[in-house]
């Protein structure tokens, strides 16, 4: 999960979140006056991917505004992406997470993912699907 003074770049964030041809699902979380307090996007792995995740796989990307977090978005992102797995079939997801960031890797922690593998950059964490 990253948190950014910006949401990110608009064009980064639709070629690589809302836009990719493999995408399952992007759910945004927004305030009572419409302004953009995170989002999550699902994507399923295919070959190739820059990640590493196995093929077949979902993989997951958070980002909360810092002024939103520890205050139930990234749980409330998490349920619809979950329900979106499953309704696709997916038995896990993974997420990339820079090695570094504490935080991102609690989130995704106390949403039962556990650490599948480790990269130079990053720790890898999966959630299984108990419904698949």
């Amino acid at each position: 999960m990253a948190q950014r003074l910006s949401i990110g770049k608009s064009k980064f964030v639709l070629e690589n979140y809302v836009s990719d041809p493999v995408g399952i699902r992007c759910s945004l979380a927004e305030d009572e006056q419409g302004a953009l307090l995170g989002f999550q996007s699902l994507i399923r792995s295919t070959e190739g991917n820059r990640y590493g995740t196995p093929v077949g796989w979902g993989i997951i990307g958070t980002h909360v505004s810092p002024d939103a977090a520890r205050t139930g978005v990234g749980t409330a992102l998490f349920v619809a992406s979950r329900k979106a797995a499953i309704e696709a079939g997916l038995t896990k997801i993974e997420a990339f997470i820079g090695k570094d960031n504490k935080i991102a890797q609690s989130y995704y922690e106390r949403m039962d993912f556990e650490t599948c593998r480790h990269t130079d950059t990053g720790v890898c964490k999966a959630w299984t699907s108990e419904e698949n």
